[in-house]
């Protein structure tokens, strides 16, 4: 994270505008990264998967946005952002005071500070966490019990995302080693998709017939969320120089470009391999697209976006459809939605370009002392690089299990749900369906039901047209 203290730090008071510039966009960089999770990421996956596990998959993601946000302002932020306790973590507090919701926005294992209220870093750092469980939740759906998910988001949070973040961005022993993470790399993605990876070992796969077939169940939605996690993006990266600041904006048009190159790779390699263009392997190339450019955003040019673009188009093209299709991988990782190759695999192509096409320029404006990548001269960041990417590995393989085991043998809590839990989903999990196709049997006309739903629903509910004989579409809320 760059550096904008001075000796005498100018702190923003009511009575002077000083520092309200970038407090305004830190709030809206956040705003922007809270939405890719809550409805973006909510209904992408309640899109991709089938239409009985629409809610299921959607509440996972909600439940979690709100969790994190608890944990954080109680003992997790201070834990990534706080004072020095180990190499690897800061000491636990709350920052629920007045007093400290108002002063001045400080890293105090870095020494650094910001020209916005400590509240304004707390919110941006939360949507940053929450968005690392939503993406965790991608690899689990349709078979995690709700109850084990419940208790897994904030163990987690606190004894795996919080490490990454202080190690990295808090100031602890790979950020003192020159390790590059501009936005979240290795933070947020190299660190969920291997917890999906491990996770969907322990909690063993789906049903057999879910996964035979296992088409999404509406793609518009999908599209709508992929839509709102790509313009979210903009905030994603382009709120981590802290300032409305130029390196901003070199972060923002870099990660539009990756994400447009590696599209439309993605696209290629699926028109070359299965012969026709996919919208699912679009929305993965965005992804990759934006997952790699992320520990890097503003310290490369721009044709090192492009460069990652192409490598995050195939690296994990041929993960997830050659890879991921042997019957090692299928037997015992079932990840539901490719979060092992979307993020886990993107995030760690994304570190290495990082150590190869850093720039010089491009980690001073960030306020970064190291002299660029490998393509500067400093073949060394390949390896700071590296030895970042093997930590949040090896750390998050050791905790995410610790953690699964703990659940299901300690606390006694089944991982996955009861096999006839799995056969109805939704209803069966929620009492509750995402929508309901059905012809004229499904309604009594006599009592008023309609799927089940009483008869008031004539009288004052949601439907209130007359009960006929056609095919009918009724939204369950």
């Amino acid at each position: 994270m760059s550096d904008n203290s001075t000796d005498t730090p100018i702190w923003w008071t009511p009575s002077s505008p000083t520092g309200s510039g970038d407090n305004a966009w830190q709030l809206t960089a956040a705003s922007l990264v809270a939405l890719q999770s809550v409805p973006g990421l909510v209904v992408l996956y309640a899109g991709l998967v089938k239409k009985k596990w629409a809610i299921n998959s959607a509440f996972m993601a909600f439940y979690a946005f709100a969790a994190v946000l608890i944990c954080w302002v109680l003992w997790a932020y201070e834990a990534a952002f706080g004072e020095y306790m180990l190499p690897f973590v800061g000491k636990p507090n709350n920052v629920l005071g007045i007093d400290t919701m108002l002063k001045q926005s400080y890293l105090p294992s870095i020494g650094i500070g910001q020209e916005f209220p400590l509240a304004t870093m707390v919110y941006f750092q939360f949507v940053f966490a929450a968005i690392t469980l939503v993406l965790v939740a991608g690899a689990f759906l349709c078979r995690m019990n709700f109850y084990a998910w419940m208790i897994f988001v904030p163990l987690w949070l606190t004894l795996s995302y919080t490490v990454g973040a202080y190690s990295l961005w808090g100031g602890g022993f790979l950020f003192n080693l020159g390790t590059i993470d501009y936005s979240g790399g290795y933070v947020i993605h190299l660190s969920s998709g291997t917890a999906g990876f491990i996770g969907s070992y322990w909690i063993g796969p789906r049903l057999a017939k879910d996964r035979e077939d296992a088409r999404p169940n509406n793609i518009l939605t999908v599209l709508i969320g992929a839509g709102i996690l790509w313009i979210g993006w903009n905030g994603f990266n382009g709120g981590d120089p802290y300032s409305a600041s130029a390196d901003a904006g070199v972060a923002v048009l870099n990660t539009n470009l990756c994400a447009a190159v590696s599209l439309l790779t993605w696209t290629l390699c699926d028109m070359l391999y299965y012969k026709k263009p996919s919208v699912i392997g679009a929305v993965n190339g965005m992804i990759t697209g934006l997952v790699a450019i992320t520990p890097a955003a503003g310290v490369v040019a721009g044709w090192g976006a492009i460069l990652l673009g192409l490598g995050s188009g195939v690296v994990p093209w041929v993960t997830m459809n050659i890879l991921g299709r042997t019957r090692f991988f299928e037997r015992h990782f079932d990840d539901t939605l490719g979060i092992t190759h979307t993020h886990m695999v993107a995030g760690f192509v994304g570190g290495f370009g990082t150590g190869l096409w850093a720039t010089v320029d491009g980690c001073a404006a960030f306020g970064l002392t190291n002299p660029g990548g490998a393509i500067a001269g400093n073949g060394i960041q390949l390896g700071y690089q590296m030895a970042g990417a093997m930590f949040v590995i090896g750390w998050n393989l050791v905790w995410t299990s610790l953690i699964l085991l703990f659940i299901k043998h300690v606390l006694r809590i089944p991982l996955r749900m009861s096999e006839e839990d799995l056969v109805r989903g939704d209803d069966a999990v929620h009492g509750e369906e995402a929508y309901v196709f059905g012809p004229c049997e499904a309604h009594d006309t006599e009592n008023g039901y309609i799927q089940g739903h009483a008869k008031e629903l004539h009288d004052g509910g949601i439907y209130q047209g007359p009960v006929d004989h056609h095919i009918c579409a009724i939204w369950l809320t």
